[in-house]
């Protein structure tokens, strides 16, 4: 009984279920992370949040190299054996895939220790070197919980990876933040007791206090750090002790595993493509945060008073005198930032469930449950992405005050929400991108990513630089460059997927209608923010007008049947919660 518990387990968990173990659980990391960040900015500011995101900029591309598309290949690799029937190559898979991952998380956390040198005089911000150094143990532990995340999302299981995210970010938001606050205070003490901190003498407690937002920084990212460490070692003995579920009857009556070299072989063919064209957006990020202070850092050298002109007070003078507004500015941008990055790690988790079961329905050549599988991938998407990216537009700046709540934040939330409000319309093209480009890879054409995000790359450089390098657009560059740069692959891609399944998805059903509905949610939460501001302090009203919305807009879903009944099947209580629906009429 306890095997076949353990089996249902392993391979048990449709798209949908899979999607909201790691949906569940990535609201609850993302929602963690967004106090952490909130926590930070509102006690370091728009040049502490700026230290932040510059330090991730460098470690993305690298920890992209490091794993280089192999959890993606080894669950594409775990499913289709699964599919097959051949469990001994299974295990050898997982074998062969623990010296990859050591020997890459080794070479890539020297790479950016010795590398960090470099990248701080390049974005002209030498403080970023503490954070940069306390985040690269990251790199080799994330390569560690990479070996085994792949391994049990190939077989369906999402759990374990929930819970290894959950764990991350719990050290994340209490280790870090205890950390960084216990270096902010210690540090602070010592200045008001002797005047000096760290060896060096300051005249007020305003440069006291700058000087210390770097090393208190870098405490906190020891908390990621710490973290990543802790979801390794969940991950290891969870392995050891449950297993993947596979039965030994199951082992003995599977043919012969293929030889090393040809499962390394198919291995790296399908992880190098994968790979480079994640390793390639990172790396045009890392080239974004570069280019957009750099060319910032331009501006206030050659025409600050353009600038000046955009922003008036809201740059405070301590960032003028100390020539930090390029960090401020990208800080600002970055506190914008977080919000649009827990709709596009939600859709990411819709790739990471869909390249299993997509990729079982394209090797077993059933081309109904490929259109299924296809069109509820593209579905639930857009269901997330339109309403979020329109929300985040419409009500940039009372979502902003709503979880900033720090005076001392004020100006850096009046910058952000001029950016969100550009921002919103890009997070659309850049969530849906991610589950189509998964579709990509579940079907074979793991090589059209990678051309595609190379293309948008070169398009995304070009446009920010153009733009950033305007005073009047500064900041607002990036967030044009993004919408050109995503709007195209994800277009393309969708093309492309369309034409190597021979399969046309109803695009009245996956995207008009969740579209309709989601313009409707956009309505009712602007008139709603401002009815409600009428008689409730601001962000009572603003929480109100958002629930209100929400359940304008699955109203309307209802109302014009844009959710499936076969997609509602597929959740938890799925045939429940159909024959209610369908007792009201409100589905078919």
């Amino acid at each position: 009984m306890l095997k076949k518990k353990k089996e249902k387990e392993v391979r048990g968990q449709s798209f949908l279920k899979g999607a909201m173990v790691l949906g569940s659980s990535m609201i609850i990391v993302k929602l963690m992370g967004m106090v952490y960040k909130i926590l930070l900015s509102n006690m370091y500011g728009g040049v502490g949040t700026g230290l932040f995101n510059a330090a991730y900029a460098l470690y993305n591309p690298l920890f992209m190299l490091s794993t280089a598309g192999f959890p993606i290949a080894i669950s594409r690799m775990v499913s289709e054996s699964i599919t097959k029937k051949r469990y001994r190559d299974v295990k050898q898979i997982h074998r062969l895939s623990v010296p990859i991952f050591v020997f890459a998380g080794l070479a890539c956390f020297l790479i950016m220790i010795l590398g960090s040198f470099v990248y701080v005089k390049a974005i002209k911000a030498e403080n970023t070197i503490f954070a940069l150094l306390c985040l690269s143990p990251t790199i080799f532990f994330g390569c560690l919980m990479s070996i085994y995340r792949g391994y049990f999302e190939g077989m369906r299981n999402m759990v374990p990876t929930a819970i290894s995210e959950i764990i991350e970010a719990t050290c994340k938001l209490f280790l870090g933040f205890t950390a960084s606050f216990l270096t902010m205070k210690i540090c602070m003490n010592k200045y008001y007791s002797t005047g000096y901190v760290l060896g060096m003498k300051y005249n007020s407690e305003a440069e006291a206090h700058a000087a210390v937002v770097p090393l208190a920084i870098g405490a906190a990212i020891t908390g990621i750090s710490l973290g990543s460490l802790f979801g390794f070692l969940f991950l290891f003995i969870k392995y050891k002790r449950s297993g993947d579920g596979i039965r030994a009857k199951e082992l003995r009556e599977s043919p012969p595993p293929r030889s090393n070299g040809t499962i390394v072989r198919t291995m790296v063919r399908t992880a190098i493509p994968i790979g480079l064209g994640s390793i390639i957006m990172s790396l045009a990020d890392m080239i974004d945060s570069t280019l957009v202070q750099r060319r910032i850092y331009n501006i206030m050298e050659t025409n600050p008073d353009a600038l000046l002109n955009v922003y008036g007070s809201l740059i405070p003078d301590e960032v003028l005198y100390s020539n930090t507004t390029h960090i401020y500015l990208y800080g600002c941008y970055g506190i914008a930032l977080t919000l649009m990055m827990l709709v596009t790690a939600l859709t990411q988790v819709f790739g990471t469930t869909a390249l299993p079961s997509v990729t079982a329905a394209w090797t077993s050549g059933d081309k109904d449950k490929m259109k299924q599988s296809m069109e509820t991938v593209l579905r639930v998407t857009v269901l997330v992405t339109l309403p979020s990216g329109i929300g985040m537009s419409v009500l940039a700046e009372p979502l902003l005050s709503l979880i900033y709540s720090g005076a001392s934040v004020a100006n850096e939330v009046e910058i952000g929400s001029r950016v969100l409000a550009v921002m919103g319309i890009s997070v659309i093209f850049i969530a849906t991108s991610t589950p189509l480009c998964s579709m990509l890879q579940a079907v074979g054409r793991m090589d059209v990513p990678l051309k595609l995000f190379t293309i948008g790359m070169v398009i995304k450089i070009v446009v920010n630089y153009i733009l950033v390098g305007i005073p009047e657009i500064n900041i607002q560059g990036a967030n044009v460059g993004s919408i050109v740069c995503y709007g195209f692959v994800t277009v393309t891609a969708m093309l492309i997927l369309c034409r190597e399944t021979g399969i046309t998805p109803n695009f009245v059903s996956i995207l008009i209608k969740p579209l309709i509905a989601a313009i409707i949610c956009g309505v009712t939460s602007y008139f709603a923010e401002i009815f409600f501001d009428l008689f409730l302090v601001q962000r009572l009203a603003t929480i109100v007008a958002v629930v209100t919305a929400i359940i304008v807009y699955f109203v309307a879903l209802l109302l014009i049947k844009a959710i499936k009944k076969e997609d509602i099947v597929q959740m938890p209580k799925g045939y429940k919660i159909v024959r209610i629906l369908e007792k009201r009429g409100l589905i078919r």
